[in-house]
């Protein structure tokens, strides 16, 4: 059958209501995706498992009616379980474990949508990176400039989306790996509230709650969709989040009431932030007020110092427990089997006690809740998207012997992500500015926890007033 010629001129949303009215079918949506993977992946290396016959057999076998019917859809090879579908995690240590018998909840929720999922997409070994550019699949490129990064660890996804062979994938967020990566790609991307997305059977929580599972898009409203769509506790998690007073979508159609926004531009570490970046928060500060915002600069006063420390302390002791969760070897990976620097993280992670730990849960919270004082009197927060323009390929580099500084250029690449991994507020990202050369800068937008709908609201204003739909790389051109 033939692919349909227009697909890149909707987003999902749009290609989902041509599926309803008959327009076109869900098999030629398939096959266009698939055309643009075959045709552009090469150069960036975002699709790492092709599963075309998986998704020609959903939709032979009937997809459900659902917001998304016919569209397609990738998994990141991480966290997303897909029951008799390897997963590798990005790691040649796991890349044999056996495939799930079950999919997981999320992607359960996925496919109720009506999602036609055709392959995985790359990520960094175990989700430890905000590059991709793991040992066992090589690197993701992103598609505006292919000398440097994707972002990671979603990086496949984000790739994939920028280069517009679909538009929308799966991804995940444990320190800003869903918002790095639709920075450094221009997508859009939300990390949703701590407890949106269920993470059951097989996770309570991860890295100690930081973790959550969505996607990257080309619009906000296919992001409100998606949640509406996903979001929800599943059995036996050990928290959620706030239930949302109406569905997400709506809240990105409805009227807009005046916000109170607060913007700084002081990175929580402390690192000097590229002027590009804080060239589009000025200008969208601008935009804020035009659209009839009340916006002035506040930093939150929370404790700077504890940031980057609280976060590693969770992240390497949960990379113990990791690297002794293969379920066949028996044993915990051992130096050589897994990158340098996973290896020198677990390394950091054996010499944390129990009481470092607890420490550092609890500083956790406490950030959250002066995160939450300084809500009190503002509805959103601006940062920059990123403190640097997405380095070159190899800088961010898993295997440093180095590992300390390692850490140093992740969160000198990336200083504002983790901020909101640690509080549990919802974040979106959004390729507001502009390189000269035309390369998407993005602007960096938190909310109250448990408040998806305000950033999403104000995402969706700020998208009509500078919009980015049309704006491709030069790969899709």
């Amino acid at each position: 059958m033939k692919a349909f010629a227009d697909f890149e001129q909707y987003d999902a949303l749009g290609l989902a209501d041509l599926v309803k009215r008959g327009k076109v079918s869900p098999t030629e949506l398939l096959e266009a995706a698939i055309e643009r993977v075959e045709a552009r992946n090469g150069a960036v290396n975002a699709v790492t498992m092709k599963l075309y016959d998986y998704g020609r057999k959903a939709i032979a076998d009937g997809l459900p009616d659902g917001p998304f019917t016919g569209v397609p859809f990738l998994l990141k090879d991480l966290t997303a379980s897909l029951a008799g579908v390897k997963m590798t995690r990005g790691s040649k240590f796991f890349a044999d474990t056996p495939p799930p018998t079950v999919d997981s909840e999320h992607v359960k929720r996925l496919k109720k949508a009506g999602l036609v999922i055709f392959g995985r997409t790359n990520t960094c070994e175990l989700g430890l990176s905000l590059t991709c550019e793991p040992q066992l699949h090589g690197p993701t490129k992103s598609p505006w400039d292919l000398t440097r990064i994707s972002g990671g660890s979603s990086g496949g996804a984000a790739a994939s989306v920028g280069a517009r062979m679909l538009p929308m994938a799966h991804a995940s967020d444990g320190f800003g790996s869903i918002r790095a990566p639709a920075a450094c790609c221009g997508n859009v991307g939300l990390k949703p509230t701590r407890g949106r997305n269920t993470l059951s059977p097989y996770t309570g929580e991860g890295l100690g709650g930081c973790s959550t599972e969505h996607a990257v898009t080309l619009t906000v409203r296919d992001t409100a969709a998606l949640l509406d769509a996903t979001a929800g506790a599943g059995p036996g998690d050990p928290y959620a989040a706030p239930p949302q007073p109406r569905p997400f979508l709506a809240e990105v159609q409805a009227e807009r009431r005046p916000l109170r926004i607060a913007y700084t531009t002081a990175a929580p570490n402390g690192v000097p932030v590229d002027t590009e970046y804080l060239k589009a928060l000025a200008e969208t500060v601008v935009l804020c007020k035009d659209l009839g915002h009340k916006v002035q600069e506040a930093d939150p006063g929370i404790d700077r110092a504890d940031v980057v420390p609280t976060f590693l302390t969770l992240a390497a002791a949960n990379m113990v427990v990791l690297l002794a969760s293969h379920p066949t070897a028996g044993r915990p990976a051992r130096k050589g089997e897994v990158e340098n620097v996973t290896w020198g993280t677990a390394q950091k992670g054996e010499r944390i006690t129990a009481a470092d730990y607890v420490r550092a849960t609890q500083t956790m919270h406490r950030l959250g809740r002066q995160m939450a004082a300084f809500h009190a009197d503002y509805d959103v927060l601006l940062t920059p998207g990123l403190g640097t323009l997405p380095p070159k390929l190899g800088w961010i580099d898993m295997m440093l012997e180095d590992v300390d500084e390692y850490w140093r250029r992740v969160f000198t690449f990336s200083p504002f992500t983790v901020w909101f991994n640690l509080t549990g507020q919802p974040a979106l990202m959004l390729p507001l500015g502009r390189t000269a050369s035309g390369f998407p800068i993005a602007v960096q937008l938190a909310g109250r926890y448990g408040e998806e709908g305000t950033i999403l609201s104000l995402g969706a204003q700020l998208e009509k007033a500078r919009p980015w739909f049309d704006k491709k790389p030069p790969i899709a051109l």
